[in-house]
């Protein structure tokens, strides 16, 4: 076979040679050979904690996306493009946005309807300002409104109303009540810093926002818990706005709602789905309650500052990541974001401006050719996944032919983010300014609010994908039975047109495997199969928790029955990926390899499918939660565990059957 020499194969040559750590037995453990170096190779830096081959991975993509939006370019007037470009920029130039300070919040503040300290406190309708709120600053401070897929019928769209998303924790989320009012207690510190920052005295101020708070503690007290909503079955509770009406009075339902969906005509007898009624009427007695004084106005305002602080200056910004630190540590990705401008201004971009990004990125990383390629490894997959359903013995014929028409795919990008005309029709009453950040993410704001209201009339733009097309995590949508490929994914080392096919079966193969089983997981479990062999069924699964309950990591044991799923699309994605590669193979005779590697085409795919869990170690505490929270199990068991499970991996590694990873007993579902 012919050596693959492009940059991109020796890139990736070298890219696994690093990573791998020969001096370890493959046959002793596959995950240590295959990725022992990772780790020395990635320094842990103060941000990241727990760092992998997908976080590096997205990294990369966002950084291509930082250059294509700083490069120097003819801007076409009004264009959707030139509009991102330049919101971006406004991000971008702190100088201008320390010059203006808290001055346009005031402004903005003073304009519906103030409060005690930036100036003549008047006193405002309650609803009036509630409107505002809702129509032009896309902020709910009593209830979240939103448009989304009916239950009764995901092809329409229909008007949803939950509780807030509240910025303090409530108290339910805290095991240890002793720890709660020191919660509280930052959380006030951090009011009180926005209202001194906003002028308004200090005595004032505490005053004011201890009244707030008392307010905010009791809103939080009336929402009733997930589980016992989903126990009383009150999510999707149907509705009309005449009956909210009369069940929680004191707000003004039809004008607050066609505010906030506006051009959307409303009536009284719309249609509404309601997740939580009995905070609704909660909500309204509070209101009642607290009428009187100024605390519901300072409440709204408050809840406005939080929503638009992250636009101002520094301050702000140093404020909001002072409580983020206290309430939550210094990790995950927000931490990320507010610790660098650019990503902060990516992420706001993005936010507003996904399509654009996407159509540019899109140009830049994902050529129709690796669309194409990606496409037909996907096909390939699939058949191997049918052939492998014709072997099931758990299996009746219907459910077999059920599981194979049950997921179509959409690999790299939503067809519609290549159609630039209709994306700069889109943005066009959007007016976008070089020197004001806080307005352009208030015009912003309002033109998200009136595309989302458009989707009560077009049910069809529901259509959108939950992850960025440069996103890295691919993910099966239930509701439109696809699964789904971002382009982000198509890229080294997981994809590349030039690879040796191993690599790209290794990687993005297994990957697609693993999603297309999550399509069909349901009839594993074994009550929602009435017409498998229950006995055959449960033998595999029973053999897959056993497996894993024998493995520990760092002294912490696997739950094999909450991690069953994931281990089944693990082990049996390995299994259709390799197949699909075997039938590439028969038709492909030729297959190219790496110059100086050492490995056949075989090895290869094995050690390019470890390669996709590359991972820091996990430290032993957030390994814990990681255990309690995450239904995967934690990455070196996902290689160790599937292949172990595989007769193909222990012969082309010469594996004797007395090694850790070749065991007798093997265990499959599929």
């Amino acid at each position: 076979p012919e050596p693959c020499d492009t940059e991109e194969c020796l890139t990736l040559l070298a890219r696994l040679l690093e990573v791998r750590n020969a001096t370890i037995d493959p046959c002793e453990d596959f995950y240590g050979y295959a990725c022992g170096n990772w780790e020395a190779n990635h320094l842990r830096t103060e941000t990241m904690e727990s760092s992998n081959v997908f976080d590096v991975l997205l990294e990369e993509n966002q950084l291509i996306l930082k250059r294509l939006l700083e490069v120097p370019q003819l801007r076409v007037e009004g264009s959707a493009k030139g509009k991102a470009i330049q919101f971006y920029h406004s991000c971008m130039d702190t100088q201008q946005i320390e010059a203006e300070g808290a001055q346009p919040l005031k402004e903005l503040i003073n304009q519906v309807g103030g409060w005690n300290f930036t100036g003549p406190g008047k006193q405002t309708d309650f609803n009036q300002t509630l409107q505002t709120l809702m129509g032009k600053y896309n902020t709910f401070p009593f209830f979240r409104a939103y448009v989304g897929p009916s239950s009764s019928d995901p092809s329409t769209n229909i008007i949803q109303i939950d509780h807030p998303e509240f910025e303090m924790p409530p108290e339910s989320d805290y095991n240890e009540k002793a720890n709660y009012p020191e919660v509280v207690r930052v959380y006030f510190s951090y009011l009180m810093k926005l209202g001194t920052l906003l002028g308004g005295p200090q005595n004032v101020t505490s005053t004011v926002i201890s009244f707030a708070l008392s307010f905010i503690s009791n809103l939080q007290k009336e929402v009733t818990p997930l589980q016992e909503r989903q126990e009383r079955r009150m999510l999707f509770y149907h509705t009309t706005i005449r009956e909210l009406q009369e069940k929680a009075p004191t707000i003004d339902w039809l004008s607050c709602l066609q505010a906030a969906f506006h051009p959307v005509q409303l009536n009284i007898s719309q249609p509404i789905a309601v997740h939580d009624m009995d905070y609704l009427k909660g909500m309204s007695r509070l209101i009642e309650k607290w009428q009187k004084g100024r605390v519901l106005q300072i409440y709204m305002i408050l809840c406005l500052v939080g929503n638009l602080s992250p636009a101002l200056d520094s301050r702000f910004q140093d404020a909001r990541r002072e409580l983020f630190e206290k309430l939550h540590g210094k990790t995950g990705e927000s931490g990320m974001v507010l610790a660098h401008r650019w990503r902060k201004c990516l992420s706001d971009t993005s936010t507003f401006f996904e399509p654009v990004l996407a159509e540019m990125i899109v140009q830049e990383i994902f050529p129709q050719e690796t669309k194409e390629l990606a496409e037909k490894m996907f096909s390939l997959v699939r058949d191997a996944l049918h052939s492998r359903l014709d072997q099931v013995e758990w299996m009746d014929e219907q459910t077999r032919q059920e599981a194979k028409d049950k997921a179509c795919v959409e690999i790299g990008y939503p067809d519609s983010i290549l159609q630039t005309a209709e994306m700069d029709q889109e943005f066009q009453d959007l007016e976008i300014h070089d020197n004001t950040f806080l307005l352009n993410v208030v015009a912003c704001l309002k033109a998200v609010r009136e595309n989302f209201s458009l989707r009560l009339l077009q049910p069809h733009l529901q259509d959108n994908w939950e992850v960025f097309p440069w996103s890295v995590h691919s993910y099966y949508s239930m509701r439109r039975h696809t699964v789904v490929f971002p382009a982000g994914m198509f890229r080294s080392p997981f994809f590349h047109a030039e690879f040796p096919s191993a690599v790209n079966f290794g990687a993005m193969g297994v990957i697609m495997a693993h999603e297309l089983l999550h399509a069909i997981y349901d009839y594993v479990v074994p009550e929602s199969c009435p017409r498998c062999n229950r006995d055959a069924l449960v033998q595999g699964t029973d053999c897959l928790v056993e497996q894993y309950e024998r493995y520990s990591l760092q002294g912490l044991r696997i739950n094999g029955t909450f991690t069953l799923l994931e281990n089944a699309a693990d082990t049996g994605g390995l299994a259709i990926a390799y197949q699909a590669y075997k039938n590439w193979l028969k038709k492909h005779k030729q297959e190219r390899n790496l110059p100086r590697s050492g490995l056949s085409h075989h090895q290869l795919f094995y050690i390019s499918f470890a390669n996709v869990m590359n991972t820091l170690l996990i430290f032993p505490e957030r390994l814990r939660a990681f255990l309690h929270r995450d239904p995967h199990s934690p990455p070196p068991l996902r290689v160790r565990g599937p292949l172990s499970n595989s007769q193909d991996f222990a012969r082309h590694f010469h594996c004797s059957s007395t090694t850790p990873m070749n065991p007798a007993f093997k265990c499959h579902i599929w």
